[in-house]
């Protein structure tokens, strides 16, 4: 492409079922957002992924997405990241929507809602952060979409983690820093990581101790009490920045 194009996130499921023409029929949505948002004319270019590395350039046809190149062929053709990042949270009351999309904007792998005993977020809307994610993933120009899960107790999020496990939590100095922790680890060893940040009040003493029981190691981001969304950016930026160093 000779100048950079808006994106279009479709799923590889509908690109698949395509896959012969090459035309995607598009949603009132897309399409809202093409022509209105975007403001795309007939046969004005765009690109689409699919959110699992691939993309390819497009033009809007007839309410469809007419592929440029055959799928087999895409333009970019990016691997997944070798090691793997997870962001476990419990959603806060507010800000839910900003951690969302600065967490996938910033490269996060996979991001998990967390049920724990301080909660105090109102009912998930799974749709809307299924939204919020895509969009981030079209506005940020990523080629992987990050895996969205249901929200799960806290409890079962530690038991089934694998890999380097690290759970945030505060007023103990004697906690390492988890960027001093990330840095005795290559990040080129492949292995999946997790950060797992508490709620607003913080994890109860049996969410600490079951984590613990679990292999997951406390650490804390600063000498400062963060709110859950912040601490959430912050525990992100960290574990991407640390990612980059693969040596």
């Amino acid at each position: 492409m000779g100048r950079e194009l808006r994106r279009l996130l479709l799923s590889p499921a509908r690109l698949a079922a395509a896959a012969a023409t090459g035309v995607v029929p598009l949603q009132p949505p897309e399409l809202h957002y093409l022509a209105r948002v975007l403001r795309l004319r007939p046969d004005d270019s765009f690109a689409v992924v699919d959110g699992a590395g691939r993309l390819w350039e497009a033009s809007l046809v007839d309410g469809a997405a007419q592929l440029h190149q055959p799928q087999a062929e895409p333009l970019q053709h990016q691997p997944a990241p070798r090691t793997r990042l997870q962001l476990a949270f419990a959603p806060p009351r507010r800000d839910a929507e900003v951690l969302l999309r600065m967490a996938t904007e910033l490269g996060i792998d996979a991001l998990q809602p967390l049920l724990a005993e301080r909660s105090v977020a109102e009912r998930w809307n799974a749709v809307r952060a299924e939204g919020l994610v895509r969009e981030a993933v079209e506005q940020c120009e990523r080629l992987w979409s990050p895996e969205l899960t249901p929200p799960c107790p806290a409890r079962d999020c530690f038991a089934g983690a694998s890999g380097l496990r690290l759970l945030a939590t505060t007023r103990s100095h004697a906690l390492p820093q988890l960027e001093g922790l990330l840095a005795e680890h290559n990040p080129g060893a492949g292995f999946p990581v997790s950060v797992a940040i508490g709620p607003e009040g913080g994890w109860s003493p049996d969410e600490e101790q079951a984590a613990l029981a679990q292999g997951w190691m406390a650490v804390q981001l600063g000498p400062t009490i963060l709110r859950t969304s912040t601490a959430a950016v912050a525990a992100a930026t960290l574990l991407v920045n640390w990612r980059q160093r693969e040596r």
